[in-house]
């Protein structure tokens, strides 16, 4: 029995990794991208019944343990039809239309049959989950009907120039048409294209319906076309371009000097006035990469990566060198396109204004003190404005405050911990912290810093946490472990922050078990039925989270807790009567031992009471313990 259930969880992990990995896959080309993004979108519905399942191994019965493993095949397939979708050729998918509608359609029908024989009403699974199961095959079923493979109009149009012999000239209007619908807008378009193309036939060793020499002719004509329309771009505007040259780029060209290869935009190949970094850790300038990406593109144009954000975080380090190397061979350094400069408050009651540029050079000081103080700075900037914290972000301090994460002086570390809790107000700067892969150094504060420092990680984390998908992120990194260690023997201030970072994290279920197995539980209980205990309140919310988990029941079954549990039900305050009812709701699922004790401890009459006068979550509760006493009496 332990096997299967063993078997059981493999599969469903799995299940939950592969639908995970599904959902984070971008990049899809533009004319297949709606029927990827609606698939994907789908799956991604399909992970919550994956979790609760997890939850309730021992209680899968065997046709949905048959359906989970065609699942699992039906999401392999889905895997590697969406990779294929972000690397293929548009050409070779518009005009092999058919063909990848019945790839579709195929999974489409594989998804709608494997969650058709799991009966969701004999599981224990939430009655949300239930619905989004049943909307999600509705979903599945409607799509092998109404899929509406990529552009028949796109088709003809490239099927009458593919007729065509290699001389014949395409009518300009659905050149026209091509470009604008498959977002090719200059050569460089068309060079990925080839070169998808070229990686189709290495890769794959396909045989297409229109042979490749074929396509590579259509792609031809398309760059002569676009060849063609650039030049006439040129020619309308040539008469004022040259009074809009760049006059330290053409200093450069005077003097013949050599740029050095990382100053030069990947793309352009010119100098980089203003850096920025990307997801996959690639700079460019800024120009260039926002062209790139709103042009639809959603991989790393020098490593071909998928992006996994679209954030432009500011190389302030590169920006800096850039403007040393500028000034020592006279050339005027770059300007970024906005001066950015924070406002400060001074004792007068008067603004002052501070360049963030001067800043961030002192924060990248080899002098510790520096360092520090530059940091305490930023802290009050931040603390105090909006604006601020908009501004340092965009600036480029985020990845310099990471790095201070790691500093030996505990001072530092404690201010620019601080600095990415104020920055983390702003919803946009959120993603630029995850961005920035500040988690683990932030995890490094939460297990090594100063006890102030700890509480403002915690802080931190919470307030990252706040978006579903950091909560999967900050679970995996260790944060829990360190955060049950603060909550455990931590200030009392830092046992409320690692408590509300927790709570925030185990909404995701996959997290409750690492809190759990974390040690959580013991000291939860402790909190709960120790008289007086200034953090029972917050403990007992806690707790009516993390029962749920099987493991987590089984701590507090083991530790005698019931006795204080009815006496919260009794005599507690209306939100504890809540939380307490609810602790005992799973407690007593499934074990009439427990229903038993907790009738014989005189629960049944503040139960009642909850059933009439609680809020709705109260009635809800009380209501669903009554029903499992009413059951056990009727035996």
């Amino acid at each position: 029995m332990e096997e299967e259930e063993c078997e059981v969880s493999s599969v469903l992990n799995h299940l939950i990794l592969a639908a995970t990995e599904i959902s984070e896959i971008d990049g899809f080309k533009h004319v297949i991208k709606r029927q990827c993004f609606d698939l994907s979108r789908r799956i991604k519905f399909l992970a919550p019944l994956f979790q609760e399942l997890l939850d309730v191994t021992d209680a899968v019965p065997n046709d949905a343990v048959s359906a989970l493993l065609s699942l699992k095949k039906a999401l392999a397939s889905a895997k590697e039809l969406l990779h294929f979708c972000c690397r293929a050729s548009q050409v070779f998918m518009i005009l092999e239309r058919e063909q990848i509608k019945c790839k579709f359609n195929d999974l489409a029908f594989n998804f709608e049959e494997a969650i058709g024989k799991i009966s969701c009403d004999k599981l224990h699974i939430s009655e949300e989950v239930k619905e989004q199961v049943a909307l999600v095959t509705a979903q599945f079923g409607r799509a092998r009907e109404l899929f509406d493979p990529p552009g028949l109009q796109l088709y003809d149009n490239l099927l009458s120039i593919c007729n065509q012999s290699y001389d014949v000239i395409p009518e300009q209007d659905k050149l026209h048409i091509i470009c604008e619908k498959l977002h090719f807008t200059n050569v460089g378009d068309i060079k990925q294209e080839l070169i998808a193309l070229d990686k189709m036939v290495v890769d794959m060793g396909a045989r297409f319906e229109k042979s490749t020499q074929d396509m590579s002719t259509v792609l031809k004509k398309i760059e002569d076309f676009i060849l063609t329309e650039s030049a006439d771009v040129i020619m309308l505007s040539s008469d004022d371009s040259s009074t809009q040259a760049d006059e330290s780029y053409t200093k450069l060209c005077s003097q013949s000097l050599v740029i050095p290869d990382e100053f030069r935009c990947p793309i352009s190949l010119e100098l980089m006035k203003d850096p920025v970094i990307i997801s996959t850790g690639q700079t460019y300038e800024r120009a260039c990469i926002k062209k790139w990406l709103e042009e639809g593109h959603g991989t790393c144009p020098k490593t071909q990566q998928i992006l996994s954000s679209s954030v432009l975080i500011p190389n302030h380090v590169l920006y800096i060198l850039i403007s040393n190397w500028c000034e020592a061979n006279g050339v005027e350094p770059p300007k970024r396109t906005e001066k950015l400069r924070l406002c400060k408050a001074t004792s007068d009651g008067s603004s002052e204004f501070i360049d963030i540029d001067t800043l961030l050079s002192r924060l990248t000081s080899s002098d510790i003190e520096d360092q520090r103080c530059t940091a305490e700075e930023l802290r009050l900037l931040a603390k105090r404005s909006s604006q601020n914290r908009i501004l340092i972000a965009e600036a480029g301090a985020i990845p310099l405050l990471v790095d201070l994460l790691y500093v030996p002086d505990k001072r530092t570390q404690e201010h620019a911990v601080t600095v990415l809790l104020n920055l983390s107000i702003c919803g946009n700067n959120k993603e630029r912290i995850m961005a920035s892969e500040a988690v683990p150094g932030i995890v490094h504060v939460l297990k090594n810093g100063v006890m102030e420092a700890r509480e403002n990680a915690a802080a931190t984390l919470f307030s990252l946490s706040a978006l579903n998908e950091n909560k999967v992120l900050i679970g995996a990194s260790g944060a829990i472990k360190a955060l049950v260690t603060l909550f455990c023997e931590g200030s009392q201030r830092g046992k409320m922050d690692a408590a509300t970072a927790l709570f925030n994290l185990c909404l995701y279920q996959g997290n409750k078990g690492r809190a759990i197995r974390a040690g959580i539980m013991p000291k939860l209980t402790e909190m709960v039925t120790e008289p007086g205990e200034e953090m029972g309140d917050v403990a007992l919310a806690l707790m009516a989270l993390l029962v749920s988990h099987p493991e987590g029941k089984a701590v507090v079954g083991s530790m005698n807790a019931m006795p204080t549990l009815v006496d919260i039900v009794t005599n507690g305050s209306p939100k504890n009567k809540e939380n307490a009812t609810s602790v005992l709701v799973y407690l007593c699922i499934g074990d009439p031992m427990n229903v038993s004790s907790a009738c014989s401890l005189g629960v049944i009459n503040p139960l009642l009471d909850l059933a009439e006068n609680g809020s709705d979550r109260g009635k809800r509760k009380a209501a669903q313990l009554l029903e499992l006493i009413g059951i056990l009496r009727s035996l």
